[in-house]
């Protein structure tokens, strides 16, 4: 059974003699290399005087480029080139009257530019133009004047001529000071139709938040901070310049609890792996919401929670009556809030969070899908569990809830997935009791059962797996956990491992590691394997491969998507296509790597993006 909308596969291998898949995805053309660039002290030339001209000029313009128009004279010109050839924003050039005569001017030009121009953009070439279309034999010897000097062109209409094309983009506006923000999107269907593209962008602007400029521009304070505080300008590529820094491909690798010996370079890695979590796991919206003292008390180590509104909850209501109504009782309630998608929160969780909560204290790996759903009077707050700081974080995050509830509010502790399971539900239990508190906790569907049913796995099924194992992949305090050895017919689900996915394949298969490392024998290379990452959620991806090949299988995915999920076991390839139950019947090892070649159709593994169009139906 597929439960994909979109699979990405290996390329069959084309020996004859062997079934040995290659170990790297072979390219398929047709795509384009979308890339971002930076046009400072560097000049656009442009040939043309349409509003098509405009536009490009104003694109290159905000790229911070100087800008070159060649046009045919002053009276040819479109209304915006005069008035920025007015204000001094670019320089024009006039072209001679024959066609001839503007390439041996613009090869002329270009040659003299000593390496100073990115690339020409032709746009006299416009079909729709009436009058003054320059002709494709003109439009070709342009091309070879650019060849000849080296420089990238784009002719409008002639994507036979171009070496690049233009996206179809936008770039967002900060709504809190109203001017355009550093981030922008660009579209491109490669010559299918800039028709669609444009609409796609719509659609994607449309569906994100008004305040995804503002999330951008506070993202980009906090790593500026975070550098500046540590590391300086003298680490790596990210030098005070303006490059993109290479990321992570996850933010959530273990690191050791802080001390107050850290150095500054630790410090420092701390807070830019912290930028990098928030990034990722708050909402848009909250992110906009962050002043410059909440910038300050993030970066500054100290503990805190971030609250979603300027609401203080530590301020005692004042009324001009002595009433004698007996004080309100608080409560505190451990809620669980499924997988991911709004749609699997159980009634109980859905009432706790819009009919009963004064103070939401959310775990950051609760999508703001969830989030979203919270009535706005209430107040919510996310758990700042800085990296090297979570048992802190988690300490002082249990005092909050206490102080609230002894003022009468109902507490909810929302958790991911089902809070017993690797939630901490039984610290927060023992510690509230403690507190006179006893807690009340409700379920949720954990994400162990239904992550993988929704990449199209069972934890069970008759003739392939009788039982099912839930660890983690990291202990207390990040230590390695103890691992279940091999059994055929049991399926094995990792929460929080595939951050560590090196120790844990090292764990699982190494035949040598002692008892206290491993509870049974090592696991056979062949054995199926499933890496389901933000399950249940649109963006979900499983990556389908067996132990041995899953490692290059992650590097080729590129960054991971948090939180994940690693399924193991005969369970991982018995729903898919005509399904293969005969697993606890057949226990041969040819059987069993001839099952796993037809699996992934002998391929090394497959990648699977997206929900399945049925459950995007029914949700």
């Amino acid at each position: 059974m597929s439960t994909s909308k979109v699979t990405t596969e290996m390329m069959t291998p084309t020996t004859t003699t062997t079934t040995t898949a290659e170990p790297f995805p072979q390219p398929v053309g047709g795509a384009s290399m979308l890339l971002s660039f930076r046009l400072e002290k560097k000049k656009t030339v442009i040939v043309g005087s349409s509003a098509l001209a405009a536009k490009r000029a104003f694109a290159a313009l905000e790229a911070d480029s100087s800008v070159v128009v060649f046009s045919k004279g002053d009276d040819t010109l479109c209304d915006e080139l005069r008035w920025r050839a007015d204000h001094g924003q670019l320089t024009l050039i006039p072209m001679g009257p024959t066609e001839g005569e503007d390439e041996e001017l613009l090869e002329s030009y270009l040659e003299s530019s000593t390496g100073d121009v990115s690339f020409v953009c032709v746009t006299d070439t416009l079909s729709t133009m009436s009058n003054g279309k320059r002709s494709l034999e003109s439009a070709k010897r342009l091309h070879g004047s650019c060849r000849r000097q080296r420089v990238p062109v784009n002719f409008s209409d002639l994507p036979q001529l171009c070496d690049f094309s233009f996206t179809s983009s936008h770039r967002f506006i900060d709504t809190a000071t109203n001017a355009p923000s550093s981030l922008q999107i660009g579209v491109t269907a490669n010559g299918q139709g800039c028709r669609i593209s444009g609409r796609i962008r719509r659609d994607i602007v449309a569906a994100l938040p008004k305040e995804v400029g503002v999330a951008v521009s506070v993202i980009g304070r906090l790593r500026r901070r975070a550098k500046e505080e540590g590391l300086g300008c003298g680490e790596g590529n990210e030098g005070g310049g303006r490059e993109e820094a290479v990321e992570e491909a996850t933010p959530n690798l273990p690191v050791a609890q802080r001390t107050v010996a850290d150095s500054d370079v630790e410090a420092s890695k701390r807070r830019m792996r912290w930028v990098s979590q928030i990034s990722e796991y708050w909402s848009l919206s909250r992110l906009a919401e962050m002043k410059g003292e909440d910038i300050d008390k993030m970066l500054s180590g100290d503990l805190g929670l971030v609250p979603s509104s300027t609401t203080d909850l530590s301020q005692a209501s004042h009324h001009p009556l002595n009433l004698e109504t007996p004080p309100r009782v608080g409560r505190i309630l451990l809620v669980g809030s499924g997988p991911g998608h709004p749609s699997l929160l159980t009634v109980a969780t859905r009432d706790a969070l819009t009919k009963h909560a004064d103070l939401v204290l959310s775990d950051k790996l609760v999508p703001a899908a969830v989030l979203a759903i919270i009535p706005s009077h209430v107040q919510v707050q996310i758990a700042r569990k800085f990296p090297g700081n979570a048992d802190s974080a988690q300490s002082e995050l249990q005092e909050t809830a206490v102080e609230a509830a002894r003022r009468g509010l109902t507490v909810v502790r929302l958790k991911q997935g089902d809070p017993t399971v690797y939630g901490r539900a039984g610290e927060e239990i023992i510690y509230f009791r403690s507190q006179g508190f006893e807690p009340i906790v409700v379920p949720g569907v954990s994400s162990a059962l239904a992550g993988p049913i929704f990449a199209g796995v069972p934890v069970t099924q008759r003739g392939v797996a009788e039982s099912f194992i839930v660890c983690t992949g990291v202990g207390k305090g990040g230590k390695g956990v103890k691992l279940p050895g091999y059994e055929r017919s049991r399926t094995l689900v990792i929460l929080m491992g595939v951050a560590r996915l090196g120790a844990v394949l090292d764990t699982l298969q190494n035949a040598d590691l002692p008892p206290e490392k491993r509870d049974g024998e090592g696991y056979p290379g062949h054995v199926p394997i499933a890496i389901i990452e933000r399950a249940t959620m649109p963006d979900q991806r499983t990556v389908f491969s067996t132990l041995k090949d899953v490692s290059a299988a992650m590097e080729s995915v590129g960054e991971q998507r948090p939180p994940g999920m690693i399924v193991v076991g005969w369970t991982v390839l018995c729903l898919w296509k005509r399904g293969d139950v005969s697993v606890l019947d057949d226990r041969g090892e040819d059987g069993d790597e001839t099952r796993v070649r037809n699996w992934l159709e002998g391929k090394l593994w497959r990648v699977a993006e997206g929900l399945s169009d049925n459950w995007i139906n029914l949700l």
